[in-house]
């Protein structure tokens, strides 16, 4: 049996990088997927108003009250709960380096970050997931209803452009893909409910994080 002594333990420790617990990719986590699932249902009969006006929160790890909230407060909160994964602080830090990939200036007229709310911003969220390079292909070919994802899979990020009106909307999947179920807030707090629902809304984003 191999043994190792003070020196060469202490060695191959200094050689081996140390990764936060914030910082832990999601390739490190097992079944990052149906954790961030779970941590989605969980939410269900905990948040139960829909509140989307602005607030000020701390920083790092803000947030509101978790009885209230909106769609994107989904994910935020299954992120913190299942991967120890800070949103506020991931899409501040990198707005702050690449400010003008994020559309805050042309679709609220921000000229600078704000922590606040940037991370609660479907479009911001939709743009961060890209520049993590977690964007999978939507279906190109027939006619695009809100329910045409290409197998959706526990874990997975999905957004719409709601009808009549265009509205940003969010879900975390949380059972798929044979039967695939969103947890989503639209108004009346986190429910889940079967993707057919959302067939007359227009698919925009279909995401799987897991770098």
């Amino acid at each position: 049996m191999l043994t190792l002594d003070r020196r060469t333990a202490l060695g191959m420790l200094a050689a081996t990088p140390f990764v936060a617990d914030a910082e832990v990719s999601h390739a490190l986590i097992p079944n990052a997927g149906l954790k961030l699932a779970a941590a989605a249902r969980g939410q269900i009969g905990v948040t139960i108003d829909y509140d989307p006006s602005y607030r000020s929160i701390g920083y790092p790890n803000g947030d509101v009250l978790r009885t209230s909230g909106v769609c994107s407060d989904v994910l935020i909160r299954a992120a913190r709960d299942a991967w120890d994964i800070d949103l506020q602080r991931r899409v501040h830090e990198d707005m702050a380096r690449a400010f003008e990939a994020y559309p805050s200036r042309r679709a609220w007229g921000l000229t600078k970050p704000d922590a606040n709310i940037d991370h609660r911003r479907v479009l911001n969220l939709e743009t961060f997931l890209e520049r993590q390079k977690a964007r999978l292909p939507l279906p190109s070919s027939g006619v695009l209803g809100g329910d045409a994802f290409a197998t959706p899979q526990a874990g997975d990020i999905v957004t719409w452009r709601l009808a009549g009106g265009g509205r940003p909307h969010l879900g975390v999947v949380v059972d798929g893909p044979r039967t695939v179920r969103i947890a989503h807030n639209i108004g009346q707090g986190v429910r889940e409910e079967p993707l057919w629902m959302f067939k007359l809304h227009k698919p925009a984003g279909h995401y799987r994080w897991r770098v």
